[in-house]
């Protein structure tokens, strides 16, 4: 995630390669970054719910660089097995 004149970015990577870049679009420009991590967890936690039926957890490691974070997403609970 990163801090830029025109919002909050983020990017997101997959372990299979696959690749989300985008805005945070419903967070202020003047929002902190606690807001803005809050809201880019939230929205990935909302993704792999929807699309994967899969709970995440995502943790932020400390900033390397002001304005600039690194997130990491986990698999809380793996998905429940399909009867049948």
């Amino acid at each position: 995630m990163l801090a830029t004149s025109d919002g909050w970015r983020l990017s997101v990577l997959t372990l299979d390669g696959g690749m989300f870049c985008g805005r945070l679009a419903d967070v202020p420009l003047d929002a902190g970054p606690a807001e803005a991590r809050a809201a880019a967890a939230a929205m990935v936690v909302g993704f792999a719910r929807d699309v994967h039926d899969v709970r995440v957890d995502v943790t932020w490691d400390p900033p390397r660089e002001p304005g600039s974070w690194t997130g990491h997403v986990t698999v809380a609970a793996p998905p429940p097995k399909a009867s049948g």
